[in-house]
């Protein structure tokens, strides 16, 4: 607890709410420059997940016909592709703008001085907002098909709390050694790819064998979707105990990351 509260103090995460016009106003540059001069303009945050919600209904519950093992609602599949996927691009997005995140700033870290902690708390607002549009979509759609899991829905924001700790922590790792060594960066966008498919996101872990299904105890990821799954899909609690490690992972990846921001932080303005 010393150590980390030594790495926190020396860090420039003070200067965060010193500089939240600078974090704020670089949110909302973003998003008007995505959607801008777009003739529907931010509809699209609205249309594009809408459809694809749709397209996954229509097709997995209604032409498909897919079934969920044990589960008897007609859209569990659905339900469950849909939790997957949409929490698993929220990972994802962060982990693509936050592997970048210093290299496409470069002009401004040279040209403004600014906490350079800043940088990764806008990818992670940048990417919460998209995923709180297309979300909100979703919850919708739980509720007016009638599969809303009630008060356990709740019991999500922990776990969410917990998947961008994780994600960012381990984005600013990424984004520091690709900043010195440019393959990284490549190297982490064909790992997530497969990351994707070795996680229970588009088929149950039910279906795999047993020696397989053990192993996914090693997927933080892998807990951390089953844990929206079950809320989503089953309407129950996850089982917390099965989060812990993921847990224990992440806070040893933000020590680390924070660790190697401090120590790199003058040497990546150089290299930039």
């Amino acid at each position: 607890m010393q150590l980390l509260r030594s790495i926190i103090s020396r860090t420039p995460l003070r200067g965060l709410w010193t500089y939240r016009g600078f974090i704020f106003g670089s949110v909302k540059r973003e998003f008007k420059a995505k959607y801008g001069n777009a003739v529907l303009g931010a509809a699209w945050t609205v249309l594009n997940p809408l459809a694809m919600i749709l397209v996954y209904t229509i097709i997995f519950s209604r032409i498909m016909h897919s079934r969920l093992p044990g589960v008897d609602s007609t859209y569990g599949y659905s339900i469950y592709l849909c939790a997957g996927i949409l929490t698993w691009g929220l990972f994802a997005e962060i982990m693509n703008r936050g592997q970048n995140m210093f290299l496409e700033n470069a002009n401004l870290i040279k040209k403004i001085s600014f906490p350079r902690i800043c940088l990764p708390l806008i990818v992670v607002l940048n990417s919460s907002l998209n995923f709180a549009i297309i979300f909100g979509l979703f919850i919708f759609f739980l509720i007016f098909s009638g599969n809303f899991p009630g008060l356990v829905f709740f019991s999500f924001i922990p776990i969410i709390v917990l998947e961008v700790i994780f994600a960012i922590s381990l984005a600013m790792i990424v984004g520091i050694l690709n900043v010195f060594f440019r393959d990284v960066g490549q190297f982490a966008g064909i790992v997530i790819q497969f990351w994707f498919w070795l996680t229970p996101i588009v088929y149950p872990a039910s279906i795999l064998p047993d020696s397989v299904r053990q192993l996914l105890v090693y997927n933080p990821m892998a807990q951390i979707i089953q844990s929206y799954q079950t809320i989503l899909v089953n309407g129950e609690q996850p089982v917390w105990l099965n989060l812990l490690p993921t847990l224990l992972l992440s806070i040893f990846i933000c020590i680390l990351a924070i660790y190697l921001f401090r120590k790199r932080a003058g040497e990546m303005v150089d290299e930039l």
